[in-house]
């Protein structure tokens, strides 16, 4: 049965596309509709929206978020906000939707490129729509652009310390017993929509003082994106908001997201008058302890080699930019 690609809204496809992610290898909180439409509502008004889905007789089959700008068609979601993108399809029905999704993009005038990044490995797109897109006549290169490492979750906290390098396990264990002597310690999340909103105003107070580089990060515009993707996600049981008191005082934050047995760590910041106590690593170790004990597979960094994320136990995954031109 044929596969008929249309341009479709977020009305139409939002309840075919939660239920498409259930068997989709990019089932990941940044393909949801919820993420993605949080995004195009605060950072999408220099882009036009290009939301193709491919359908046949038996339903929806196949999901590509586009958005179209100065001649490129790219990912719905830039790359300071969003750590993976991908198309959303069944793994059975890859072939078939990269195909007629080749076939579609190629018949249409008024993109110049094509950019897809962020694709993670493993991902059927890296697969398949190279080959599809050339059948048609384009240049396609796919090229490394970051990693996003992170790991498989044991079964219990000592079974994770056991699994360190054994330097990276004693150093834990320091840092971990001097924080623990430097006074009353509290950590906790933030559970009520009532509490969210000056819990807010902390963390992106502790992020804009952890780093010069956050700190510029931190437009007004992303600030808004960052309190209603709070309200959202912790409203759907997603939003994990961390946080660490010493004494009291709130020394560190982490924003984290639950979905699908993976804790992603979306961002954090810490009171650097506390930095030599470790309070924004540690904080994140907690974070990690936590999600082994609520029974979560797997723990996700997102982008970027940080050091300490390896020092952790993590272990890279590639993530790969797509792009295509007309030959």
């Amino acid at each position: 049965m044929t596969l008929v690609v249309a341009s479709e809204s977020f009305d139409a496809l939002e309840s075919g596309w939660s239920k498409l992610l259930d068997s989709s290898e990019s089932d990941k909180v940044f393909l949801t509709p919820l993420w993605q439409s949080l995004w195009w509502r605060w950072m999408g008004q220099d882009s036009s929206l290009l939301l193709l889905s491919a359908r046949n007789s038996n339903g929806l089959k196949g999901i590509a978020p586009l958005v179209q700008k100065d001649g490129t068609l790219a990912f719905l979601g830039g790359t300071d906000l969003v750590d993976y993108h991908d198309f959303i399809v069944a793994d059975n029905d890859a072939g078939e939707f990269f195909a007629a999704l080749a076939e579609y993009l190629a018949a249409q005038t008024e993109w110049e490129a094509l950019h897809f990044g962020s694709l993670p490995e493993g991902s059927s797109a890296l697969e398949q729509l190279p080959t599809a897109l050339r059948a048609h006549g384009l240049d396609v290169v796919v090229e490394p652009e970051d990693v996003a490492p992170g790991m498989q979750l044991p079964e219990s906290w000592d079974e994770y310390l056991a699994g360190l390098k054994k330097k990276d396990r004693h150093e834990l264990r320091r840092k971990l017993r001097r924080l623990e002597g430097a006074g009353a310690l509290r950590y906790y999340a933030i559970s009520s929509p009532d509490e969210l909103p000056e819990a807010m105003n902390f963390f992106l107070g502790l992020m804009r003082e952890s780093r010069d580089d956050k700190a510029e990060f931190m437009t007004s515009e992303r600030e808004e994106f960052f309190r209603d993707m709070a309200r959202e996600l912790l409203a759907a049981d997603v939003l994990r908001l961390f946080f660490l008191e010493l004494d009291g005082v709130r020394v560190a934050a982490t924003l984290c997201m639950d979905y699908r047995g993976t804790r992603f760590l979306y961002n954090s910041g810490f009171d650097r008058a506390y930095n030599h106590l470790s309070v924004g690593l540690l904080l994140k170790v907690l974070c990690l302890r936590d999600a082994i004990e609520s029974g979560m597979s797997y723990y996700d960094f997102l982008r970027g080699d940080e050091r300490y994320k390896y020092d952790l136990g993590a272990v890279d995954v590639q993530i790969y930019t797509m792009t295509a031109r007309r030959a």
